[in-house]
């Protein structure tokens, strides 16, 4: 579909291709094998271009998932493939099998993020992101010196990561550094605790190179009010540690119309920053297998909101929604 919703504001639009299911399109098999279509195309690179064909609104950027041990043949079949879209790749390294914040497994933690790295480096990505608190639904809460020691753990880990990856003379800009909700994170489950990590390893590191990204689904479902979220933001912003912002609705992780007001809020706190650089729409598949558990533990997640319409179309009146909510900002002298 041509263009007939022009973004007139500077910050670049995205998709999260995660409504396509992580089992069968994003996480590869045992082999490092991505999925694929019938006719053989990557299942990722074919739903990023049904996305593009069918949306009114130009997408300038992609943020994929990249799992250690991926196949490099296919990773290199992808990448030409969404550059064939015109879309710039992020990526989000995932971490599997170790926690961050339990020393022993800090040697394992470093190797897959030093892995991604790699890739990252190697396609010339500008951004990468990963959720690299802690393991993903494990581990136990904690308290005192105890979380103390692990902000600690954790901040020793990406500054080791950022020192032996040589992330100063790269082509990667930022890393942005994901909290989530309570349940899939036992400690770091709010965008205050995560921005106080972000802010001690760029001291560490003598460089503004670490973001937090900033979803809103994470934060309507956090501790945190809208306006201590805002807050957040400003403070982040003024620090120039404001990363990505997923445009995702709370609990249903669905249409963004099941949103209850944390998508416009927080969009609008960032557009007053003046550092709105990159939003991404984000829906999951309320069927994917790989986030059963979830469904289990969190009531109201994995809802049906698709209201009759196909992943695709959901997706599509996101970037709709979002390009409207910035051209509005535009007209209202929020943004430039």
């Amino acid at each position: 579909m041509a263009v007939q919703i022009p973004n007139k504001s500077k910050v670049e639009l995205g998709v999260v291709p995660t409504h396509l299911k992580f089992v069968g399109a994003l996480v590869p098999d045992e082999s490092g094998k991505l999925p694929r279509t019938r006719s053989g195309q990557l299942k990722v690179v074919s739903g990023m271009a049904a996305v593009c064909k069918s949306s009114p609104v130009k997408i300038d950027n992609t943020q994929i998932t990249l799992f250690p041990g991926t196949d490099s043949k296919d990773l290199q079949e992808m990448m030409k493939g969404m550059k064939a879209l015109k879309l710039k790749v992020h990526l989000i390294m995932m971490v599997g099998g170790a926690n961050p914040l339990n020393p022993k497994d800090e040697d394992a933690v470093v190797d897959m993020l030093n892995s991604g790295l790699a890739v990252a480096k190697k396609f010339k990505v500008k951004h990468v992101s990963s959720t690299s608190f802690e393991e993903w639904l494990a581990g136990k809460k904690l308290k005192g010196k105890a979380f103390d020691n692990a902000v600690k753990q954790v901040v020793k880990v990406h500054a080791r990561c950022y020192r032996e990856s040589d992330l100063a003379n790269s082509s990667i800009e930022a890393w942005h550094m994901e909290f989530l909700r309570g349940v899939e994170f036992q400690n770091f489950t709010n965008a205050a605790k995560a921005a106080n990590v972000v802010k001690t390893i760029n001291q560490r590191i003598r460089n503004k190179f670490f973001k937090v990204m900033v979803d809103a689904a994470h934060c309507g479902d956090s501790d945190l009010s809208i306006p201590e979220n805002e807050a957040v933001i400003k403070d982040l912003a003024k620090r120039d540690a404001l990363g990505i912002f997923h445009a995702s609705a709370k609990t249903t992780r669905g249409c963004l119309s099941t949103d209850d007001g944390w998508i416009g809020a927080l969009m609008a706190a960032y557009a007053e920053t003046g550092k709105f650089k990159h939003v991404f729409v984000e829906l999951f598949h309320h069927e994917d297998p790989a986030l059963e558990p979830l469904r289990e533990l969190v009531d109201g997640h994995g809802v049906d909101t698709l209201d009759g319409r196909s992943y695709n179309k959901a997706v599509v009146d996101g970037l709709v929604d979002v390009t409207r909510r910035l051209n509005n900002f535009v007209a209202r002298g929020i943004l430039s």
